[in-house]
Parts: C-alpha cells; structure tokens; sequence
C-alpha cells in the first residue's frame, strides 16, 4: 500500500513506475493512477502473519464488479502429483477474460499465496508467475463437475416406454383392463401351440415342398373367399399340428388343407363358407362324405383344442406398439406370409415371427434399424434377438416374385394391399457385420 501527503512525505516509495521523470514525490509526464498495494509486501515486516488461500479480484464498474472466487484447498488431505498438475493446468480456467497477477514476493515456502488485491487498471507490467498448484486444481473442478453433469443427464434423458392402451380407455372392446394379462396367457401357451420343426421326418409320403404347396394355394384360397386374417393363421397352424401327430399319403394333403380351413372359418368366421365351394375349388378330387370324415379325424387328433395362439394375436399387440399407420401393417402381414409358407419358419414361435415381421417391416419402410424401447417392451424382444429371423425374412422378400410359389407376391401385388410387395427389401439387414 502506498501512503503519501500533500507535503511531498513519501514513506513507501512505489515501484515499477514507467516513462517521465520524478520532482520530488510528483510524477509528469504520465498521469496519476491510484494504485493498490498488494498486502504481501507490508507482511514483510510482520512475523507469524498467516497467508489466506483465496485470490480476490476488484473490477471496474462496467463489469459490474464480478468476482470469481477460488474454492480454498487443504495441501495437507489433498495430495497433488506432478502428472495431475499438469494435466488440469491444460485445462482452460473458468475465467479466461481474467488476468491474474502476482508478485514474487507474494508466496512463501509452502507454496500457497497471500490474499492479494489486483487492480485491473494497472497497466504496469509484472513478472509472470505460474499459478500456485492449488489455484490450478481449484479452477479444473468446475469441468469435472459439468463432465458429471453430462454423464447424469445422459442416463436421465432416455426413451421412455410408451403407454400404448391409453387412448383405448374408454373402449370396452380393447379391454384395456385385462389385455397384459391376455398377453401375459398367450405367450404362456405359445408354447404349446408349436410343432416340433422336424416333424416332416415322420412323413413318409410328403416333404417340406408339399406343405409349401398347399400353404401358398391356400392363401390365394383365402383371399379369394375374402376371410379375415385370423382365419388363415389358424389354418395352417391346424395344418401344422395335425401333420406333427398323423401320416398323411400325398392324394390326401390337399384335402387336410381344405379341412383344416373349413375348421378355421367355424371358429373365426360370421358367414362360413359351405362345404360344396370347398369341393368346388378342388375341382372335385374329393366328396362331402371324404370331407367329414376327415373334419373329425382331425379335431380328434386335435382334442378339440382349437384356442392357440397364433402369431396374428401377437401381430395385433406389436403393431400398435409400433404406432403402425396402414402401409406399415400391410408390409409386416406380406413378411409374415411369406413365412408361413417356408417350412424352416417352424422353428420360430409365433411372438418372435410376429415381432420380426413388424421390425422388418419398419426397417424396410425407413430403410435403417428401427426398433424402439417401447416394442422392444411390449415384445420382450430385443432387436439383437430378432435379427436371424429378419435376415430370412429379407431373403423371402427377395425371392417372392421368382420362383414357383408366387401366390403371397400376387395376391400383395393388388391396388386393395397399396402393392405392397413391389417395395424394396431392406438389404442392409442382409450385412452380418451391422
């Protein structure tokens, strides 16, 4: 600090004085600026005086006296090594319009430094003097901090799992109250309802291409009648596990089609189709009294159990998951079609044919990976465990124009499925290395 009077008394002579020359204590030639002392060199005459650890800058008015203050650190619980100092005196301070100034003489053995006052109107130059350790770790918690904000914020902004029966609360016929534990039931029972994927083994009379062949005309049969879509799941699901349990010679396949959908339309239809048109479309290989006869083999070998769940009531379930619009439902039942022809498709149960169509069928429409967290819930599927059963829905999607089996290609072709199969397939699904 510096003390003067108007009589020329200079007790303390100030230093660092720059340009002009000296009458007396007046200095000309450059004008008087009231400058601030710092406190460490009237300590010097003081003995046993203890540093305060903390910088404190005063500001002009148009900053409108800011101040960064630095946390106080204890050397004795806070080690530093080299390595860290280093590292955090990289780092950019928290003030970086600041310029912090400091005298030599301002810090003594323990490294730590007076309380000094640094006016920023002082333009005389000083020494440059690294910020003492401590200072320097001080001004790096600050980013330490932000970087674990960032980490919390992260985990805290996720994808939330969308209520999907909300806005069916007021609809009785969604049975909003009772649909997870449906749900919760059917893929209980799944189980039950699927057929061993080598079954074709005990046939001595037919192979996997012939139950191809009927499943493809069947669906062209079933799109001829106009029946609903449950119908056709339970058909070949019929199918499936009546040939799992019974030998069928070959002249006799198409008739348990043919049954097998009659069955089907009494338990999904309103208006079932008679048992003539179903001769008729046969181009009469078989008679009414062949047909009954074959309507209670089957249902016996079956025990009369005709409640499965197919993957149509999964269908229903994922797709609203998916916030589907039209042109999503129709590509995801083209995909799952085309899987119910292909006899490998067996060894998939029906919730994972259901949510691989539908997360096919996203990927194609999009054209890249989209599953949410909100199937992914609803599913119990994630999308690493649909991915083998998507890839072979992609090559279906490939092959379905060519060939001989063309009829679920066809029949997507039509104005009334918004041609649906002339889509491109989703290619990129095919790379093993995404």
């Amino acid at each position: 600090m510096v003390i003067t009077d108007e009589n020329n008394l200079n007790l303390n002579k100030p230093t660092n004085l720059q340009g002009g020359f000296e009458m007396g204590s007046r200095k000309f030639g450059q004008e008087i600026r009231p400058t601030r002392r710092a406190l460490s060199v009237i300590k010097q005459s003081l003995v046993g005086c203890q540093p305060y650890p903390c910088v404190v800058n005063k500001r002009g008015l148009s900053e409108k006296h800011e101040i960064c203050e630095k946390k106080q650190a204890d050397p004795m619980h806070r080690p530093i090594t080299r390595k860290f100092a280093q590292q955090i005196a990289n780092a950019q301070p928290p003030c970086p319009q600041e310029t912090k100034k400091t005298n030599p003489s301002a810090s003594n053995s323990n490294g730590f430094g007076d309380c000094i006052f640094v006016d920023e109107e002082d333009k005389s130059p000083k020494e440059d003097i690294p910020v003492p350790m401590f200072l320097e770790q001080a001004e790096a918690m600050p980013s330490e901090t932000d970087e674990m904000e960032e980490v919390e914020m992260e985990d805290i902004v996720e994808e939330p799992v969308m209520d999907i029966d909300s806005c069916d609360a007021k609809n009785p016929l969604a049975v909003v109250d009772y649909i997870e534990d449906l749900h919760a039931y059917y893929r209980k029972m799944e189980s039950f309802s699927c057929v061993s994927p080598n079954y074709m083994g005990q046939q001595f009379d037919i192979n996997e291409r012939m139950r191809s062949i009927l499943i493809d005309w069947l669906i062209e049969v079933h799109d001829k009648f106009e029946l609903t879509k449950e119908t056709l799941f339970l058909t070949v699901s019929v199918i499936d596990r009546f040939l799992s349990q019974q030998t069928v010679v070959r002249k006799k396949l198409q008739l348990v089609g043919l049954v097998a959908m009659l069955l089907a339309c009494k338990y999904e239809e309103v208006s079932v189709p008679i048992v003539g048109d179903l001769i008729l479309i046969s181009d009469k290989a078989y008679t009414k009294e062949e047909v009954l006869e074959m309507e209670s083999l089957i249902l016996n070998k079956l025990q009369f159990n005709m409640s499965v769940p197919t993957p149509f009531v999964f269908m229903q379930r994922f797709l609203k998951a998916a916030q589907s619009d039209k042109k999503l439902e129709q590509l995801s039942f083209f995909l799952i079609e085309l899987s119910l022809v292909e006899y490998e498709m067996l060894k998939f149960p029906p919730s994972l044919l259901a949510a691989a169509a539908v997360y096919t069928a996203q990927c194609t429409f999009y054209g890249f990976k989209q599953w949410s967290k909100t199937c992914e819930w609803h599913t119990s599927y994630s999308e690493n465990q649909l991915l083998e059963c998507s890839r072979l829905m992609v090559g279906f999607h490939q092959k379905a124009a060519t060939g001989k089996l063309t009829g679920v290609h066809r029949k997507y072709c039509a104005s009334k499925f918004g041609c649906t199969a002339k889509c491109e397939p989703a290619h990129f699904l095919l790379d093993t290395q995404q």
